[in-house]
This record gives C-alpha cells, sequence and structure tokens, in this order.
C-alpha cells in the first residue's frame, strides 16, 4: 500500500484533478502529438519559443493521473526555459523516472518532478510519465509524425 501512496502522492492527484496550462495554446511556434497505445493516452503539447526562449506551453489530451500530472508539471517546469535546458531536465526526468544514472549532476534542478520517482517501481507508468516529454521534445525538434512511447 505505501508503494501505491507513493507513486499517487497528494501532489500527482492535485494536478490530475486540477491540471496547470491545460488547453489548447492559440498561434504556437511548436506543436506535437504523442501517444501511448498500451493505455491510450494521448497528448498534444504546444509551445510558443521566442528569442531563444520557451514563453509559453500548453497541452491537451486524455490520459491517466500519472500522465496528466506530469504534463501538468512538466509545464510548470519549462517556462522560461531555453530549449537545450529543456532538453536537459527531459534527461534528467527520464532518468529519474526508470532508474537510470543521472546524466550530469550540472544543468536545471528536477525541483517538483521528484514526486514522480516512484513511477520507476512500476515500469508501465513509466510511459504514461514519460509520454508528454516525448512529446515536448517532438514538438521542439518540430517532428510532425505522432509521438508513439512503442
Amino acid at each position: 500500500m505505501s508503494d501505491l501512496r507513493d507513486l499517487y502522492q497528494e501532489v500527482i492527484l492535485d494536478h490530475n484533478k486540477r491540471p496547470r496550462n491545460f488547453g489548447k495554446l492559440e498561434h504556437p511556434t511548436h506543436e506535437a502529438k504523442g501517444h501511448n497505445p498500451l493505455c491510450g493516452d494521448k497528448v498534444t503539447v504546444y509551445l510558443v519559443v521566442e528569442s531563444g526562449v520557451i514563453q509559453e506551453i500548453m497541452f491537451e489530451g486524455a490520459g491517466c493521473a500519472v500522465s496528466t500530472a506530469s504534463a501538468s508539471v512538466m509545464t510548470e517546469s519549462l517556462k522560461g526555459k531555453t530549449p537545450a535546458e529543456a532538453q536537459a531536465l527531459f534527461e534528467k526526468f527520464h532518468s529519474l523516472v526508470t532508474g537510470q544514472p543521472e546524466p550530469s549532476t550540472e544543468g536545471p534542478q528536477l525541483g517538483k518532478l521528484e514526486i514522480f520517482a516512484g513511477v520507476r517501481k512500476y515500469p508501465v507508468r513509466v510511459k504514461c510519465a514519460t509520454l508528454p516529454w516525448h512529446t515536448m521534445r517532438a514538438a521542439l525538434e518540430h517532428k510532425t509524425d505522432a509521438v508513439s512511447t512503442e
């Protein structure tokens, strides 16, 4: 039972019930769609990148609590970052949820994203947690094909 409590901590439940930056962003400079065929989660990530900085980021879609909370916290974490900082944060987040060693101790700190550390105990949920991040990266790279976790 404590493992489940670790996974669905209060912050994750809060971000699932009241996701921040949820909705369609008008006139994005970057956009991508992601899909997790294993559980059916779908997400679209919209960004406005101006002067080399992520000015706005929003998402919409339907997914489980982990996917929605991950997208919500991701949007809060990436505003004001450069695309390179977003990529570095993605790599640290991915290492956290997969249980891999951190790629570097330098760069942006995970902050609130560390609440997702419990996800690594549930390999199926790792794809849920990383779907918004893979989609964000695809958007920054202007990939037009939908991102899949498979």
